[in-house]
């Protein structure tokens, strides 16, 4: 089983990179993690190759990225919220996805043909409105052909309580881990 995490936290011992950890202690198999602030990725420039041509014109670390889509069984996004949405990075890198928007829609093509899981784990201090960066986020995944996605596990009041101390975003954690290996 492979996973590809991509991360939109810009804090490497936050919330959201403990609860990315969580999922790493407990999944089988490989994967990978894409940080979007640490990333050489750069956002789409709209240069309208992908529309004609097969992949991205853009040579940067997305083009691993890609191939490791093709390949992988599941796929989880990973995000603080910033007014209720992902972060900007990760929306930098989910506007690279542009590619299979465009080989599906404008070239008719199947661009990933293996189906995944997908599952989306949200971290906020804030109003705790998840609708729209979940919307968004099930976007992007149903983009790289994630044809179940889990429901959002969130972790909600961080300002004020650690997502180590949130039983219910843990409890979310070892739903997603199950998710993805078979059981519901």
């Amino acid at each position: 089983m492979k996973t590809l995490i991509l991360n939109g936290s810009p804090r490497r011992n936050g919330d959201t990179a403990f609860l990315v950890g969580k999922i790493i202690e407990q999944i089988d198999g490989e994967y990978r993690i894409v940080n979007a602030y640490n990333s050489d990725i750069s956002p789409c420039s709209d240069c309208r190759y992908c529309r004609k041509n097969k992949g991205c014109l853009v040579n940067d670390e997305m083009q691993e990225v890609y191939s490791y889509i093709q390949e992988c069984d599941n796929i989880l996004i990973a995000s603080p919220l910033y007014f209720s949405e992902l972060t900007g990075k990760l929306l930098d890198v989910g506007s690279r996805l542009q590619c299979f928007f465009c080989a599906r829609f404008f070239r008719k093509e199947e661009p990933i043909p293996k189906s995944k899981k997908g599952a989306v784990i949200l971290v906020g201090g804030g109003d705790g409105q998840i609708e729209k960066a979940y919307g968004t986020a099930c976007t992007l995944l149903r983009h790289m052909n994630c044809v179940h996605i889990h429901e959002a596990v969130y972790s909600h009041k961080t300002n004020e309580r650690p997502a180590a101390e949130d039983e219910t975003a843990l409890c979310g954690i070892k739903s997603i881990v199950n998710f993805f290996h078979g059981s519901s």
